[in-house]
């Protein structure tokens, strides 16, 4: 690019790429794992860090980079862009080589592009903003450098063995429930009015969601830390709180807006009714665990089932949303200076993204139900059986079709040059 500038919009399909590579291997895992294959663990590890270093983490910084809300110099976008890469590649190379020293230096590359943001969100608090979301930014950068420190000692072997346990807790859950998380209420309770082009209902209520997400994930974080049910179920009961405050605001956001249907508003709304479900689910989880032995049979399908309810429903809901108002916004502001000749362009490619609407929507939140209905069956049915099997195919199909639709949606958009 002209000038060595490395945009947002760079970012985002970076790290959609690495976000389809990574569903397309969870769905092999999955289905191995339903037909009873056994798979190597360290293709689990490949597919999470894949996923939440190369998709989530940065497709957050490209949506806060593109908000404005973080303001970095432009020349600090092409060293930023190739930390979170290189800090990509670096793990999957070193958790497939089994080299911990790879993975140190790997984990030192994502520490040191989080600080960079870290010191821009420094500088604008010193600014004075009044708007609380660069603070939630902040706080949610803060969650993530702890998390990636701690991911840091353990291939580094810094914590006593008696501690691995907690350790690797706090590794998975500060980036994955406090970083990811906060990042993306942040971010919709400013993108979501602006998707609607309308205005949020309550800056209350969002006050009230900043101050009991946080809460809840801290109650949670220390509930796991300590192996406490009992702490674990009061964090899940500030964090529903917070949940259920944050889904209102946005429902009636929505509704203020006057019922608007698009694909991102589909996706995002969605996502809202996600995040509520996998957060009642896991109170259910630690309840069940509450006896001995646990109420009902809860292996390694149950939790991957309950896992990628906030994984692929909230969190992927969350990201095709925002890049179906981001994207088509983004190439239009860059490749058209003139504004009459930049909307007519712009409307071109709204009309890709609003192609097939209902189908990538339904079959994203209907795949993503499949799996807790495949891990329901279990109760019932051996894991080999017709209708196990049956619901495991039809999930995975529903769900790779979104993901198809979605990437032949962002190449048409890509290949839809501006005319004369």
């Amino acid at each position: 690019m002209p000038h060595m500038k490395c945009p947002p919009l760079l970012f985002l399909l970076t790290g959609l790429g690495w976000l389809i590579l990574s569903a397309v291997l969870g769905l092999g895992l999955f289905l191995a794992m339903t037909l009873g294959q056994h798979v190597p663990p360290y293709y689990r590890t490949l597919h999470v860090h894949l996923s939440l270093v190369g998709g989530v983490a940065q497709l957050m910084l490209g949506v806060m980079l593109s908000s404005r809300l973080n303001q970095a110099p432009s020349n600090s976008y092409p060293v930023l862009y190739a930390a979170i890469n290189g800090a990509t590649i670096g793990l999957l190379a070193g958790f497939w080589l089994g080299h911990s020293l790879v993975i140190g230096a790997a984990g030192l590359f994502a520490i040191l592009a989080c600080l960079s943001l870290l010191r821009d969100w420094i500088g604008q608090a010193q600014e004075g903003l009044r708007s609380y979301l660069p603070w939630l930014y902040g706080l949610a950068l803060l969650v993530l450098l702890g998390g990636l420190s701690v991911g840091e000692g353990m291939s580094l072997r810094l914590f006593p063995h008696q501690l691995i346990g907690q350790a690797r807790l706090a590794h998975i859950h500060l980036p994955l429930i406090g970083f990811v998380t906060l990042i993306i209420v942040s971010t919709l309770y400013h993108l979501f009015p602006t998707v609607l082009k309308g205005r949020l209902h309550s800056a209350s209520l969002a006050h009230a969601t900043v101050g009991l997400l946080p809460s809840g994930m801290l109650v949670l974080l220390t509930g796991f830390l300590l192996s406490s049910l009992w702490t674990q179920l009061a964090g899940g009961v500030i964090m529903l709180a917070g949940a259920a405050t944050y889904g209102f605001n946005i429902f009636r956001t929505w509704l203020d807006a006057g019922r608007v249907n698009n694909v991102a508003a589909d996706h995002l709304v969605q996502a809202v009714v996600f995040l509520a479900v996998g957060i009642v689910t896991g109170m259910l989880v630690s309840v069940n665990f509450l006896f001995d032995p646990p109420g009902v049979p809860f292996g390694h399908i149950h939790l991957v089932a309950y896992t990628h309810l906030l994984l692929v429903g909230f969190f992927l809901h969350t990201a095709f949303g925002a890049l179906s108002h981001l994207l088509p916004t983004l190439l239009a502001t860059q490749r058209i200076q003139g504004i009459k000749t930049r909307e007519s362009y712009l409307a071109a490619l709204s009309e890709i993204v609003e192609r097939w609407r209902p189908v990538q929507v339904g079959a994203l939140s209907v795949g993503t139900m499949g799996l807790a209905v495949v891990a329901a069956l279990l109760w019932q049915f051996p894991l080999r059986s017709i209708p196990a099997q049956a619901a495991t195919w039809v999930s995975l199909s529903l769900l790779l079709l979104s993901l198809a639709l979605f990437a032949a949606k962002i190449s048409l958009m890509l290949a839809q040059r501006p005319t004369d």
